[in-house]
């Protein structure tokens, strides 16, 4: 058993091995298909992917980002790692590992996310510290749309009935119009809810990503003609259906646009044969579509004097933690004054979702060069690597 690092689109033998590899697992994600080095928001930072391999065929993958001094292999919305369910899984890990540890080389953190059934204590063997997050909803797609829309709670199923009373369409981005009219409704999100150390995406890069069609789908919900919210998803043929990001306008909230937007993605991906929908976190909003809640695990190795990552989550934590017991007011506001006082640098924090360029921000009327090319995700969770929805 041995490793590959690879930093771009395999060569047509292994990405025939990796492919092969992937139509074996039972619920495969794009963050460990060969499409993960396609994706146009990694510029700049780095992406990277460890094979085991047994000879010439591949039974495991690990994703990942190394950006600095950092190393992310996936985040708590989205685990990156594969094992083949067949092999022995702690050997498949300690080779995926030792990839892992060759590209890291003198990083001061090094994280890996798995579904919480992926048990990895080798990491911990080898100075990785474990931490259980809260996880993801995830839903049971192969009991078909009718099955999954009566696992919603009843102001889900209301809202939903109520967007399309009140004439809310919605339609998958595909035009030059459709990605400026996408774009503009990011843009507006964007500027009103802009997060320290973070800046935003362009307008080249929104466009190569929406036409990366074989591994997204970029929904966008109208009002009256009005662009009024986007949602985007990623997903691997035959795998696991994403929730990615959601962008919408805070003047028409109250005609439940996004309640819509996750129906539609359900219905789409249903037809499509997916398996399973993550909703990327458990927050009040997507715990009303059911499912289950599928814990991950953080693994994190901090080697800095002192521990200074691990004492900055600590402190994160018990930020959040007050902030849970003020009024909902005094928590809002403290939020908009720590945006206002943020410094526009780019963060060194990878854990923030890595959708950061150093290019200014297109203005509204910019016109896209429609020259821009067309780019032609779940993972398993565990031995067994779909979540248990009780029937």
């Amino acid at each position: 058993m041995d490793f590959k690092v690879l930093y771009s689109f395999p060569d047509p033998p292994l990405l025939s091995a990796w492919r092969d590899y992937l139509s074996r697992d039972r619920c495969p994600s794009h963050y460990v298909a060969p499409e993960y080095f396609l994706e146009p928001y990694w510029a700049g930072r780095n992406p990277f992917a460890v094979l085991a391999l047994d000879h010439d065929k591949v039974i495991g993958v690990l994703t990942g980002l190394h950006h600095r001094d950092q190393v992310h292999c996936g985040l708590g919305s989205r685990p990156q790692i594969s094992i083949d369910a067949s092999r022995d899984t702690t050997a498949v890990v300690e080779t995926l590992l030792q990839g892992l540890l060759t590209e890291a080389h003198a990083a001061e953190l090094v994280s890996v996310y798995s579904w919480a059934d992926l048990d990895m204590p080798s990491l911990c063997e080898h100075g990785f510290r474990c931490h259980q997050l809260t996880g993801n909803v995830v839903l049971d797609l192969t009991q078909g749309p009718e099955a999954v829309f009566h696992q919603f709670t009843k102001d889900r199923r209301r809202n939903i009935r109520f967007a399309e009373k009140q004439g809310v369409e919605v339609s998958q981005v595909t035009s030059v119009d459709d990605v400026f009219e996408a774009f503009a409704i990011y843009q507006t999100w964007w500027e009103r809810n802009q997060t320290a150390g973070r800046e935003a995406v362009t307008l080249e890069q929104f466009a190569r990503a929406v036409h990366c069609r074989t591994n997204r789908l970029v929904l966008m919900a109208r009002f009256a003609g009005t662009p009024i919210a986007i949602n985007t998803f990623r997903f691997c043929p035959g795998g696991l259906f994403e929730s990615s990001s959601n962008s919408s306008l805070a003047e028409f909230l109250h005609l439940k646009p996004n309640d819509l937007l996750q129906w539609r993605g359900i219905q789409w991906a249903c037809g499509l044969g997916l398996r399973r929908h993550s909703l990327g976190g458990s927050h009040p909003f997507l715990l009303r579509f059911g499912g289950v809640v599928v814990p991950v695990l953080r693994y994190q190795w901090d080697r800095t004097l002192l521990h200074r990552y691990e004492l900055r989550d600590a402190a994160r934590e018990l930020s959040h933690r007050v902030m849970n017991h003020v009024p909902p007011p005094v928590a809002q506001a403290l939020r908009q004054i720590s945006r206002r006082k943020a410094p526009p640098a780019i963060s060194k924090d990878l854990n923030n979702p890595p959708l950061m360029t150093t290019d200014p921000m297109p203005k509204p009327e910019q016109r896209l060069d429609r020259s821009v090319s067309t780019v032609n995700h779940g993972q398993g969770i565990g031995r067994d690597p779909l979540p248990k929805i009780p029937g």
